[in-house]
């Protein structure tokens, strides 16, 4: 097998596991990094040792095309997503593209659609949709292990430190420069909450979606949302909701949870770690391996392996996003109700209200938050 010239965009936050994962790949003579696009070149320290001097530029087409790169990965920030996808598809350069893959719903369609045209392949980043724990617990559902489905739950309970959103121009915005950015809980950081929840409920499609709920609060002084949650109507007849912060008081890894008439299924997508409980048996744990979404993309295009997470399939998230973007901004929380934690925000209560939210499958207005809206946002 051939060895597949990538270029890395965006090499710094994020950007730094693609290029350790990157790495790991080219040890295993998969993949070669060909090529760094940034704004400002990486220094030698910065680059991982084992990846040689790849060529470096600001400017992603001129790049490549001088390395005559066959995949691009994207980890830019969100309001260039689909103008760099788009200029790799017109080169015949596939894509992986960070999630969220476009801050609406507009611009998702415009990305897919050119690529699609184009006739290369993209792959959202959507690492969660890698385990193997999803197509497990699928099973699970469809073998009735814990009966009938009722709904999917999804809690995030994270912290971040007000530093967090200093760290770019874009971070914590809804707009930046009259384009859209949404840069908020569910849509960037415990993203994979909403998607892994739409996934394991079967709704991954945008016509999946019949409608959504949401209530979006801000404790930090930003313009987009820290503290949400969402209910999303399916054509499966079942809800997902999700409930997340990233002003927790005591941070913990999210997970999914399936409602079943006669058991549950929890999964805690960062750890591929899955909890079966159901009657007339004893709690059961399993742990699951994960392919790793890049090294999925080459195997694609080397030997025509099932692609895991095409656009089409994150269209049922790319309508979440589109509903928070129009939603009113978020309302800030009264300065009663949180508090600083050195250099974070932290909301008295808010982890109880998440896992009540996941448990129960109602927002936070429904489990009678004092500082919730007095009533949903629907669309």
């Amino acid at each position: 097998m051939s060895t597949v010239d990538i270029v890395l965009a965006g090499a710094r936050g994020h950007g730094r596991w693609h290029l350790e994962n990157i790495r790991r790949l080219q040890d295993k003579g998969i993949v070669r990094l060909a090529g760094i696009c940034e704004l400002t070149p990486l220094e030698a320290t910065e680059i991982p040792e084992g990846l040689g001097r790849p060529e470096q530029s600001a400017d992603f087409g001129a790049l490549l095309d001088s390395t005559g790169a066959r995949i691009a990965v994207i980890c830019t920030p969100i309001p260039t997503h689909t103008d760099l996808a788009l200029e790799a598809a017109r080169r015949g350069v596939h894509v992986l593209l960070e999630k969220p893959p476009a801050p609406s719903y507009a611009e998702f369609r415009r990305m897919a659609d050119g690529v699609a045209a184009a006739g290369v392949v993209c792959q959202i980043g959507f690492q969660s949709l890698g385990s193997h724990a999803v197509p497990a617990i699928r099973q699970l559902i469809a073998e009735g292990a814990i009966g009938a489905v009722g709904g999917i739950g999804g809690a995030g309970a994270w912290a971040r430190p007000e530093s967090y959103y200093r760290r770019a121009p874009w971070a914590g915005k809804r707009r930046l420069n009259g384009v859209d950015v949404i840069d908020g809980a569910l849509t960037n950081p415990l993203a994979h909450a909403v998607a892994t929840g739409l996934a394991l409920n079967g709704s991954t499609r945008a016509e999946d979606v019949t409608g959504i709920r949401t209530e979006l609060l801000r404790a930090n002084a930003i313009e987009s949302d820290d503290t949400s949650c969402v209910r999303v109507t399916t054509a499966q007849g079942r809800p997902v909701t999700v409930a997340a912060t990233l002003c927790a008081e005591h941070p913990d890894e999210p997970y999914v949870l399936v409602h079943g008439s006669r058991g549950r299924i929890t999964f805690w997508y960062k750890q591929d770690r899955v909890l079966l409980q159901r009657a007339g048996h004893g709690p059961e744990e399993y742990e699951y391996g994960r392919t790793d979404l890049l090294e999925n993309l080459v195997d694609h295009l080397t030997d025509g392996t099932g692609l895991l997470v095409p656009p089409d399939a994150t269209g049922a998230f790319m309508k979440v996003v589109e509903a928070i973007r129009t939603a009113p901004d978020p309302a800030p929380l009264p300065a009663s109700a949180w508090h600083l934690v050195d250099d974070r925000r932290v909301v008295p209560g808010v982890d109880g209200l998440v896992a009540a939210s996941a448990d129960t499958l109602a927002l936070f207005s429904e489990l009678g938050a004092s500082w919730a809206p007095p009533q949903e946002v629907s669309t």
